[in-house]
């Protein structure tokens, strides 16, 4: 807190004028659900004052307006923004999005320990408070090549920060459940502490065993049954809206007044162009509301919720105490921030030019073989043929099985069956590796589309019609320092480059937004038909989400969790 003890004991009493008062307004009490009037009064970046009458340095008329305590995204990766962290602030924050809690796996794939570390140095400039979650599977198992690793010892060094609150999703499941030695020490270390979830479709007494590990989130459940039985074995679950992963349709109608203060909202992968068009936690309150929820619970996930699943003991209300945090919106349906406090700061475009600078990090970091139309050729011999089907608005796929004939040697795509070639490409420098397989549920019917945006090892990941499309789509992500590439009969037709680690773009969110509809035009003009094809691929090489995906080192079977033969 800013101020000493004394002064805001002296301004809470009106003996001391506020920094700030907000006036005219009614604030939203979550414990309640009554619409308060009063001022709000604000010294240093600490509420002090509320339903009484007060004057301060600065005044700001918000009549007519109801008064929010700010959000909170309990869970996601802020390289999925495809920007830095800076930026990402001035993307959200605006929107009413105070706290963010982060897990920085992305970065840590690519540079590892070194990522995370410029991440809570990011944590220090926000004007959002950014919570660092230590990564605690990198890579997320021994199924991928990743360009580096994060061991017990890593994090244990890494404790301490004032931006963390524990240990981030612990994707690799089976490594708890059988016991691993690895996984162990990761969880010992945050033994009596904060532990994130990550576990798609456990159930029984596997889901037993996970939580009794000390796991206490899970942003994974893609059913309200799924969610419903997380939530009886004591887990919180955090309702999810990516730009791939999109959960809250079918998560709404458990979102009740008695469930709230045990569900949560956060957007774990969304990208600029998702947000520019229909927002970020502030769309996932107007759809919950829309849906069906009381106002009540959708902004108690959002926020009191929230703080009270992380520990934040200090945010969530609008109360004498709490950080202050607050959004004040025209109504509780239309969510629309006409006004954010963070930390008692106004913001606006003079507190982000205030920030200060974040050098960049995890340049040049693409270094692939040239790839040529060879690269892609399917060496295998068996008419029956894996392929993995796409789900969308899911990163569950399906394990299907197609006869696709051998012709000299090769196994080709087949736009007429809606089968298109899939490829990850090792990019760290490491082995070199190559793996190719099939995937149904692009549309594609020429062309090619990579990326080095690839869940969570980040090689990269092309899939295509034509193999020399496939090719210069790869190479050129050499040349850009990653990013997203569209090419078809010899040509870029869009690109996007991301030359942070591979994953994050150095101009504003304005500038990638516009970037990513051009790719988005130029991949639908290839037949593709979904509706973020770019995550959606990104998430096929994510080898802890069932049923099939593909790494550089082939097909995995998620279930049996083993590489294909």
């Amino acid at each position: 807190m800013d101020d000493d003890l004394e002064q805001r004991i002296a301004a809470a009493r009106g003996d001391l004028p506020a920094d700030l008062v907000l006036r005219g307004g009614r604030v939203l009490d979550l414990v309640t659900g009554d619409l308060l009037d009063g001022d709000v009064a604000i010294r240093g970046g600490t509420i002090v004052g509320t339903c009484a009458d007060y004057e301060g340095a600065r005044v700001i008329d918000v009549s007519g307006l109801i008064l929010v305590p700010g959000f909170i995204d309990t869970h996601l990766h802020v390289e999925s923004s495809l920007v830095t962290p800076l930026e990402f602030d001035r993307c959200v924050t605006p929107r009413g999005i105070t706290t963010a809690i982060c897990d920085p796996h992305e970065i840590a794939n690519v540079l590892g320990a070194d990522g995370i570390r410029w991440f809570q140095a990011a944590a220090r400039l926000t004007l959002m408070d950014l919570r660092v979650q230590l990564s605690s599977c990198v890579p997320s198992t021994e199924m991928e090549t990743a360009g580096a690793e994060v061991t017990a010892r890593n994090i244990a060094d890494l404790m301490g920060d004032p931006s963390g609150i524990g240990l981030a999703e612990f994707m690799n499941y089976p490594g708890i459940l059988h016991r691993d030695p690895q996984a162990m020490e990761k969880l010992r270390l945050f033994s009596g502490g904060h532990v994130d979830g990550h576990c798609p479709l456990l159930s029984g007494r596997d889901l037993n065993a996970y939580v009794a590990a000390g796991i206490s989130t899970e942003h994974e459940a893609t059913s309200a049954g799924e969610a419903r039985e997380k939530l009886q074995k004591g887990m919180r679950v955090l309702i999810r809206e990516g730009s791939v992963s999109k959960d809250l349709d079918a998560l709404a109608p458990l979102l009740t007044e008695r469930t709230a203060p045990y569900m949560c909202l956060c957007t774990d992968d969304r990208n600029p162009l998702d947000i520019g068009e229909a927002g970020h936690l502030d769309y996932m309150i107007r759809r919950l509301v829309a849906l069906g929820a009381p106002p009540l619970a959708a902004y108690r996930a959002a926020s009191l919720s929230a703080a009270e699943a992380f520990g934040l003991r200090d945010r969530g209300l609008i109360a004498p105490g709490k950080r202050a945090d607050i959004v004040a919106v025209g109504t509780l349906e239309a969510c629309d921030a006409r006004l954010v406090l963070a930390g008692g700061r106004v913001v606006d475009g003079d507190a982000f030019a205030a920030r200060g600078n974040l050098p960049s990090i995890g340049r040049k970091s693409v270094t692939a073989p040239r790839a040529t139309r060879e690269t892609f050729r399917s060496s295998a011999n068996r008419v029956e043929t894996p392929v993995i089907g796409i789900r969308e608005g899911q990163i569950l796929t399906d394990h299907l099985s197609e006869d696709i004939p051998v012709t000299d040697g090769d196994k080709r795509p087949d736009p007429s069956r809606d089968l298109a070639r899939i490829a990850i490409l090792e990019r760290h420098g490491c082995n070199g590796n190559v793996a190719t397989g099939f995937v149904r549920g692009f549309g594609m019917t020429r062309g090619a589309i990579a990326s080095t945006v690839c869940h969570d090892h980040h090689n990269i990941a092309c899939v295509g019609i034509d193999y020399d499309d496939m090719a210069l789509a790869a190479n050129r992500l050499t040349e850009i320092e990653g990013g997203f590439v569209v090419a078809d009969d010899g040509k870029i037709l869009a690109e996007l480059a991301l030359p942070v680690a591979g994953l994050m773009s150095l101009e504003p969110f304005e500038h990638v937004e516009a970037r990513l509809r051009d790719l988005r035009d130029a991949a639908t003009s290839l037949g593709v038909t979904l509706e973020e094809p770019f995550l959606q691929l990104a998430f096929l090489a994510l080898p802890v989400i069932p049923s099939l995906k593909i790494t550089d080192r082939g097909l995995v079977d998620v279930l049996k969790f083993e590489i294909l033969p």
